[in-house]
């Protein structure tokens, strides 16, 4: 972390931001065995310039977990590149296009991963809608389309390969609206698991889907295919928005290995109900603070990344020669 140099005013944010992290007592990761994931919607990332202290809390934030998906990235860049040169050479990012457009809110996903605890092994794609070919024109055409399309990418760490899936739903103008996207994310994901010819099927899914409750129509939407939030996560007491009423960020998964989710979980609250503690001088207003810190939490889990006594009870218990 490059936090030397700050002024004074960030400084004192900076330690008012340890000590609540500090209070949150996230469990730390161990190379080649576990790994901390996490996702976070940071609000309208990029759309303006963000103060040099907000740079730095995102900085430590991240920096918190190994790997991370961030939701509403703008096309505008230069604020996570500002991030990126505070995490320092250890940390590195891919991310998705943007869309052009008002629906899609010009908006990527990024994976921003620590390169010491997590490798990206090749695959980068956007999720594409299915398609249904025109007996009329012939043509193979979408029957429905996500307004900003799931961001997948491949990684490693200790012998775990897995893919992450990372999607930002619409909000729209009611829940009703996005139980369709959210299904058909289930079964797009259902499908890709299935296909003999996926090259990995421990796939976890993660974003900001904007579902209110665990257990409404929308949850039961993106879990009809069979994917379930890890036991740590469905046990957590409140959401990830400012105010913990709602449980708009998931983390979701159908794995192979089922031992790969630790009993490590959590939200890490770095609003506290406290803005005056992080930006002393600023006399910011909580609309304010959201666009430069955000309205959303980090959810977060810990990951088992030494699946090896695993892989090897299953070649024992599927050894049908003896």
């Amino acid at each position: 972390m490059k936090h030397s140099g700050v002024d004074k005013p960030t400084a004192q944010g900076l330690l008012a931001l340890k000590q609540r992290i500090a209070d949150h007592k996230i469990v730390p990761s161990i190379k080649d065995k576990t790994i901390n994931l996490a996702t976070w919607n940071i609000r309208e990332f990029g759309r303006k310039t963000r103060l040099d202290s907000s740079i730095h809390f995102i900085a430590e934030i991240l920096s918190q977990f190994d790997l991370i998906a961030i939701t509403e990235l703008r096309k505008n860049l230069d604020d996570l590149k500002r991030v990126m040169k505070v995490l320092g050479p250890y940390w590195d990012v891919i991310y998705s296009d943007y869309v052009a457009d008002w629906g899609g809110n010009w908006e990527r996903i990024a994976y921003v991963y620590d390169k010491r605890n997590v490798r990206f092994t090749g695959l980068a794609a956007e999720a594409d809608s299915p398609r249904k070919k025109n007996k009329r024109t012939g043509e193979y055409e979408t029957e429905f389309d996500w307004w900003r399309k799931p961001y997948i990418a491949s990684f490693k760490s200790g012998n775990f390969d897995f893919v992450l899936i990372s999607a930002h739903i619409r909000w729209g103008k009611s829940g009703r609206a996005r139980v369709k996207p959210l299904k058909l994310l289930a079964e797009w994901v259902e499908k890709r698991r299935s296909d003999v010819h996926t090259d990995d099927t421990d796939l976890i899914v993660m974003g900001d889907f904007n579902i209110p409750r665990v257990g409404d129509s929308l949850y039961k939407a993106i879990t009809s295919k069979g994917m379930k939030a890890p036991e740590a996560l469905l046990g957590l007491k409140h959401g990830s928005n400012l105010a913990k009423n709602k449980r708009y960020d998931q983390i979701l998964h159908h794995p192979s290995y089922t031992n790969c989710f630790t009993n490590h979980a959590g939200v890490l609250d770095f609003y506290a109900n406290d803005i005056a503690s992080l930006f002393p001088e600023q006399n910011m207003s909580k609309r304010a603070f959201t666009y430069q810190l955000s309205d959303h939490l980090p959810l977060w889990i810990q990951i088992a990344v030494d699946t090896e006594k695993e892989e090897l009870e299953a070649i024992v218990l599927n050894d049908t020669d003896n």
